[in-house]
């Protein structure tokens, strides 16, 4: 397909990417990034996920809600304390609050810089909770109808 180059259409205001370059830049995005459906889903299959789910944010935060199964190291102690609660052969993979919080990313970055493999979890806390799945806060477990805007209503699986 070719675009006019006097298209006044912002969203093809600048042309997209080559398809090469586009499946490289989307290659390298999975790479860095998985989402709270397939952390939910690695977390329930049988056996080791093969990673460890690491929550960065402050300890009010995680009493507040957090998955199960994460270790909780809050992103400015990660330096001092990440060799201590951490084996570094296996991968890590991130969250904090949601979108709008760049606290697992700048977890992650730490962890790379001390040799760690890591990921981070799209979506982070928020959509975790709002997709539906079970958290646990300060009083127990507890789980959220999903959002019918983020994850299907009448099934587990959203087709993606």
């Amino acid at each position: 397909m070719s675009v006019s180059t006097s298209a006044v259409n912002p969203v093809l205001r600048v042309a997209p990417a080559a398809p090469a370059e586009a499946a490289a830049y989307f290659r390298a995005s999975l790479v860095f990034h998985a989402d709270a459906s397939d952390v939910a889903a690695a977390l329930a299959a049988d056996g080791d996920p093969g990673f460890v789910l690491l929550d960065s944010r402050s300890t009010e935060s995680w009493d507040q809600g957090h998955i199960p199964g994460a270790v909780h190291l809050p992103t400015a102690l990660v330096p001092a304390q990440a060799e201590l609660l951490l084996d570094r052969s296996v991968p890590v993979v991130t969250y904090c609050w949601g979108p709008g919080c760049n606290g697992a990313t700048r977890a992650a970055l730490a962890l790379a810089e001390l040799g760690f493999q890591v990921k981070e979890m799209l979506g982070g806390f928020e959509y975790w909770a709002r997709e539906g799945f079970a958290y646990e806060t300060w009083e127990g477990g507890t789980r959220r109808a999903a959002d019918p805007l983020t994850a299907p209503v009448d099934t587990a699986d959203c087709g993606c």
